[in-house]
């Protein structure tokens, strides 16, 4: 037990968060770099030839340089054993980012300096607060003229209603960037930038108390005249550190850098990994009691799944976070949704769609199941002789809609498959119209960029090509009532309203506007209509 307990307890499991070019993905690739997981960072944005971001795999990512999926690194620092979630920035993504986020148990928000709080930003950050896990902030862009750090604490803290305490500050921002101040040491760590973006310029560290003449050296004289200023109004007037609030949500440790020239990330990866929690207890919905990570009995549940990351095999892989005890190649296991039993034959530790076999894996980890077709988001995998289930995760509103035919009506079966495979990843949300097979399909997603994603993938995945029509509806509602005592035939509707099932057999409607919401439950004695729906696949 000893060994088990020490394994889970090595294990730290977060996920990266920002809006959309922060630098989010580019301080996840030095954070690879540091560790030794690669050799030489990728750059996100660039020409044709140039390396791409580790954690951007997919082709439409590469052209881009934006995420459009999340991604899960994992490597090993400091006798630490690392699962990364690499999320995506752009909000029409918003909803993977929402899943990816209940198999974390801290975040890191990636603040640009110079823009502070963003709209997507406060969007994810609310979803953290709503799990109370710990929150560490990474100010980047330090290389580039930066807003008041002053100013952005307030920010922080006003905009976000979290308290802030700065592990370290700024000695100036952009040409002027010299450095920062380690608050707990009381060292200095010096900048000197030479135009190579790549390079690392770290002066040195040295031990010196603010007023002595050797930081005028160092920083110059204004920039310590400053620093000392600084210093002495944080000390006075800033909050406490207190672990137990950063433990729950309530303060964020903030850091300064800038991950394009590597200053800063290896520092705040240190104080992170020393600060950041164990694998924390998911609840069992069965007893509504806290599993235990440590316990002897293995259990998790699916929090994403993603369809032909090998383009060799078109394979499916459901990303499993384990939740407790200990996972092993070949093991049986219960998926409690399809009440069955599982030989789990194959797991694989990930880095972004490289994959390597493992054997064993502990309550933290990321482990990636072969999936052939059973598994769907949030359903729930555990030990044999005891058994565990996990909370469904919430499915999002669609907020556009669009009609989708195949353009060569021989490749029927390649369009149906793609879309009933992407759909069961969560990137799109199908339905079919009341009375109408899948010869074309209502497409709902949040975002539409996903609808350029779904296009692409079907082209290149599938090789097959579809005809989109925009449709007018921006409200959905489920309906609750049982299909005995409600025929759908028969409700009074406005004749722009369209009937739908999703691929379950849930029955929808389609409205317009929120007026023809009203009419149809005015008009339908007995009619129940909901806005959060259970995930489709």
């Amino acid at each position: 037990m000893s060994n088990l307990t020490d394994q889970i307890s090595s294990r730290r499991t977060f996920a990266i968060i920002s809006h959309p070019d922060a630098g989010k993905t580019t301080l996840t690739e030095k954070l690879l770099l540091y560790t030794g997981s690669i050799q030489t960072a990728g750059s996100v944005k660039g020409k044709a030839s140039a390396k791409h971001a580790v954690s951007d795999w997919m082709d439409i990512e590469k052209e881009r340089g934006i995420s459009v999926t999340s991604s899960v690194l994992q490597f090993s620092y400091g006798g630490h054993f690392v699962n990364i979630l690499d999320t995506p920035g752009h909000q029409d993504f918003s909803e993977d980012t929402y899943r990816t986020l209940m198999a974390a148990d801290a975040a890191v928000m990636v603040i640009d300096g110079a823009k502070g709080v963003e709209a997507q930003t406060i969007k994810l950050f609310k979803v953290c607060t709503l799990r109370h896990i710990p929150i560490f902030t990474f100010v980047n862009k330090l290389d580039h003229d930066t807003r008041d750090p002053f100013e952005l604490m307030e920010e922080i803290e006003d905009v976000l209603g979290i308290d802030t305490y700065p592990m370290n500050w700024p000695i100036g921002s952009g040409r002027n960037f010299r450095g920062v101040f380690d608050r707990q040491s009381r060292h200095v760590l010096a900048f000197q930038g030479d135009g190579h973006a790549n390079a690392t310029k770290k002066v040195g560290e040295i031990e010196a108390e603010l007023g002595d003449a050797k930081l005028d050296e160092l920083i110059g004289e204004e920039n310590h005249k400053n620093l000392m200023d600084d210093i002495e109004l944080l000390d006075g007037a800033d909050n406490e550190f207190d672990m137990d609030a950063v433990s729950c949500g309530k303060l964020s440790p903030v850091f300064f850098g800038s991950a394009l020239t590597n200053f800063g990330v290896e520092p705040f990866l240190k104080e992170f990994l020393r600060m950041a929690p164990e694998p924390l207890a998911y609840t069992d919905t069965l007893t509504g009691q806290k599993v235990d990570p440590a316990t002897d009995e293995f259990s998790g549940f699916v929090f994403k799944i993603q369809a032909n990351m090998d383009k060799n095999h078109r394979d499916r892989v459901a990303f499993v976070r384990i939740c407790s005890g200990k996972f092993e190649r070949g093991m049986d296991a219960w998926h409690v949704q399809g009440d069955r039993k599982l030989k789990l034959a194959t797991g694989t530790s990930m880095m972004a769609d490289d994959r390597a076999i493992v054997d064993e894996a502990y309550a933290g980890d990321i482990v990636g199941l072969f999936d052939p077709g059973i598994f769907s988001i949030g359903d729930t995998v555990c030990d044999m002789r005891h058994h565990v289930k996990y909370p469904q995760i919430p499915t999002f509103a669609p907020e556009h809609f669009a009609r989708i035919e195949q353009v060569d009506t021989l490749k029927r079966k390649q369009f149906i498959k793609g879309m009933e495979e992407i759909a069961q990843e969560g990137a799109i949300q199908i339905f079919r119209e009341w009375g109408m097979g899948m010869e074309r399909v209502v497409v709902g997603v949040v975002g539409v960029l996903q609808l350029d994603v779904l296009e692409r993938r079907l082209k290149s995945e599938y090789h097959v090509g579809i005809r989109r029509t925009p449709l007018p509806y921006t409200q959905i509602r489920w309906i609750t009532n049982d299909p005995d005592e409600l025929d759908l035939r028969s409700l009074n509707l406005t004749r722009d309203t369209l009937r739908v099932e999703d691929m379950r057999g849930g029955r929808l409607l389609l409205f317009t506007n929120e007026w023809n919401v009203n009419w149809a439950v005015e008009r339908n004695e007995g009619l129940k209509l909901s806005e959060v729906g259970n995930i489709t696949f």
